[in-house]
């Protein structure tokens, strides 16, 4: 299993890393793709590992979205996705089985919508877009491991023991400080101020594994263990970005209202 998910990470990690590197209608190929598989791995998540005519909808809905924000960024986007994923949930509440689904259908449609779309724009940031995604792909991944290890060697009380019960305060306290210590580094490296990647990497530590517990929330409630087994070794995509699609968001809201200033 091990050496299945390293070799899974050692051609996957720079397939993306270079669609980063390069942009352009590369990245935005990588964005659409993606999204559609995890509109997919939502869909069939949601409907008892069947996809139906309603999950076909909610694929068609987070690609077109995407796509569509590649071209244009223009708000008519946000309303096509915010209308699609009510369409979707309202089609899911009709033709699935189990509870909620309305709200899940439509939630995890606009959810995976809303982060690709932010993953293009901060991409897309004129002369520091490609500093900035790589410090929070950065952060993600430190967060991530310093999580591990804290909770790992540390272990102690259960940070939500109902929804994902290996999980730990000092995994906790342990990833923000490695996003943390990252955010110090990049400071140095780029130049930047160091107060704001630090701290910034720190708050965004904890949305990265609120992120976490969200999805683990999401597939508790439906009994299934990943989203899906795309990647060897891995499982789903959702289960490897859930970190990144709640930072995604909240980073875009950030540069928005700075005036993308990093």
């Amino acid at each position: 299993m091990l050496i299945t998910r390293i070799i899974s990470a050692l051609v996957l990690a720079p397939l993306v890393l270079l669609a980063i590197w390069f942009g352009g209608y590369w990245f935005a190929a990588m964005v659409v793709i993606a999204a559609g598989l995890m509109g997919w791995e939502w869909a069939r998540m949601c409907n008892a590992g069947q996809l139906g005519w309603p999950g076909l909808l909610v694929i068609a809905v987070v690609v077109f979205a995407t796509a569509g924000f590649a071209l244009f960024h223009s708000l008519p986007v946000f309303l096509f996705l915010l209308g699609g994923s009510l369409a979707a949930g309202s089609a899911a509440l009709y033709r699935f089985k189990g509870r909620g689904t309305l709200l899940f259908v439509f939630f995890g449609t606009l959810y995976i919508g809303l982060a690709c779309m932010a993953f293009l724009w901060l991409r897309s940031v004129p002369e520091q877009g490609l500093e900035v995604v790589i410090w929070l792909l950065a952060v993600v991944w430190a967060t991530d491991i310093g999580a591990y290890f804290a909770g790992r060697g540390i272990g102690g009380p259960r940070l939500a023991p109902k929804i994902s019960p290996n999980k730990t305060w000092a995994g906790l306290i342990g990833g923000a400080l490695a996003a943390g210590l990252v955010g110090a580094l990049a400071a140095g490296f780029l130049g930047r101020e160091a107060m704001l990647l630090v701290v910034g990497g720190m708050v965004l530590a904890v949305v990265a594994q609120g992120g976490d517990l969200l999805e683990s929330w999401c597939k508790r409630h439906f009994g299934v263990k990943d989203s899906s087994h795309i990647i060897p070794g891995h499982g789903g995509i959702l289960d490897r970005v859930d970190g990144l699609l709640a930072v995604f968001p909240v980073a875009f809201v950030y540069f928005w209202v700075v005036g993308a200033h990093f």
